[in-house]
């Protein structure tokens, strides 16, 4: 099920607002599709055209026909469901939040928007895409440098597309200088690195055509860092100038967080929610279990689960140590699962940390290890927002996550191959007092966990 919902004014209480759409918001079917609208407006994108059977169709008259040619080079032929859905409004110039599962395709779509709307001939920052963690950030780089490598490629291009990543205080040192001999088209940045530079004045944002704020809902709920996104959403570019685009796979409340943007002017009135999969938050190809056991247990339950499945790539998750365990001495959960692993008989091989408290340098090199392939990541939830590694195809939760967005991004880890119809299993270790958490999750996020007996 996929909805797009147009938001236009007045603005009503939330209450009010959504007692109105209720009673009188007409609902227009449209295949797949339905768009709800709560009053007449004008320039609606055509939807029809998201029936399109190819990117290139879909994206045919907006983006640069040298950047559609390496997307096809790389594989990106035909469009998934958010793409489909999604990239009509965006192509539209409107303002949009992009709400759908994780590995659905949203990455891709804000780049084809970003590329639509930048001309490299100009000498100035056109467009940020904000990225919570420095591990996205590189993703979300390397995937925005593979798809505009074709504008090196162009002959009718005076100069290259340049994507710049400010992702950690440690380089900036180096991009000083150049940000102010040549400013590049584009930057990726975490909000810490890019809010250093605007403070210090060595980057301007008096050009900007299109600002990105990956992970969203992540972002809004992080003490540290609310304060900055909301300076950067009103204070130093305007909604007037820029088109705005939010996405998640997980927004709690987003009536209610439409209502804010438009309230407090972080997009423009007529902002448009594509929902993609509403019914179904988590991907239907996996598999969810559990296993009971005795806290003390849980070592050789998890060893026992990776004898029997034999998994090729997966993910192990642990919670983030807290600071009374700390002072009483005690090990990490992190800790305790990589001796274990290569002290058991199995033999793991490739098992790889990646946790909150790791240098910059570490962290990367955990990274690039694991994307070769045949690896046993064990991580915190720094790896569980965006991050791509798709040949994962367990993951086991040896502590359960704090909530249900954090289930479904964990789970989200795996079952990230396009059109792939491989079972993909989320394993879950738990107590018996546990299981009535993992209920809860069941229940907000729509899917049934069954039991396993080892």
């Amino acid at each position: 099920m996929s909805t797009i919902q147009l938001y236009p004014p007045p603005l009503l209480p939330p209450s009010r607002r959504l007692t109105r759409h209720l009673t009188s918001a007409s609902t227009i079917p449209l295949k797949a599709t339905s768009i709800n609208y709560t009053t007449t407006l004008n320039n609606v994108p055509d939807v029809s055209t998201s029936d399109s059977s190819t990117l290139r169709e879909l994206c045919s008259r907006h983006v640069p026909e040298h950047v559609l040619d390496r997307m096809e080079e790389n594989g990106y032929t035909v469009p998934t469901e958010v793409q489909k859905r999604a990239l009509p409004v965006l192509l539209s110039g409107r303002d949009c939040v992009l709400h759908a599962q994780t590995g659905s395709g949203k990455t891709l779509a804000y780049l084809l928007s970003v590329l639509s709307v930048v001309n490299t001939n100009r000498s100035a920052v056109q467009a940020v895409i904000v990225v919570p963690t420095r591990e996205l950030g590189m993703q979300v780089t390397k995937a925005a440098r593979m798809v505009i490598s074709g504008f090196a490629e162009n002959p009718l291009e005076q100069k290259a597309c340049i994507v710049m990543a400010l992702l950690d205080g440690g380089i900036l040192t180096r991009h000083k200088s150049w940000l102010k001999a040549e400013p590049p088209t584009i930057i990726v940045a975490t909000l810490g690195s890019l809010f250093l530079m605007l403070e210090k004045k060595i980057l301007k944002l008096e050009a900007l055509k299109i600002l990105v704020i990956d992970e969203v809902d992540f972002m809004f709920n992080s003490s540290k860092e609310v304060a900055s996104l909301r300076k950067l959403l009103t204070s130093y570019s305007s909604i007037k100038d820029r088109q705005t685009i939010l996405a998640s796979a997980s927004i709690p409340q987003h009536r209610r967080f439409l209502y804010d943007c438009i309230q407090q002017k972080w997009t423009k009135s007529d902002v448009v929610h594509v929902h993609v999969n509403s019914l179904q938050p988590i991907p239907s190809c996996l598999h969810h279990r559990f296993v009971i056991c005795n806290r003390r247990e849980r070592i050789k339950t998890l060893l026992s689960l990776l004898k029997a499945d034999a998994p090729q790539s997966a993910i192990i998750f642990v919670s983030e140590q807290s600071e009374k365990s700390k002072k009483a001495g005690n090990a990490s959960s992190s800790t305790l699962v990589v001796d274990s692993l290569k002290a058991s008989p199995l033999g793991c091989s490739g098992i790889v940390l990646l946790e909150d408290e790791m240098h910059i340098n570490k962290r990367t090199a955990s990274l690039l290890d694991v994307r070769q392939g045949g690896y046993i990541l064990v991580a915190t939830d720094i790896a569980a927002r965006g991050i791509d590694l798709p040949e994962t195809t367990h993951i086991y939760n040896f502590d359960l996550p704090k909530d249900a967005v954090n289930y479904l991004h964990r789970a989200g880890r795996t079952g990230r191959k396009p059109f792939s119809e491989a079972k993909c299993f989320v394993t879950n270790i738990l107590t018996s007092k546990e299981r009535f958490v993992l209920q809860r999750f069941e229940n907000e996020l729509l899917f049934h966990c069954a039991e396993l007996c080892l």
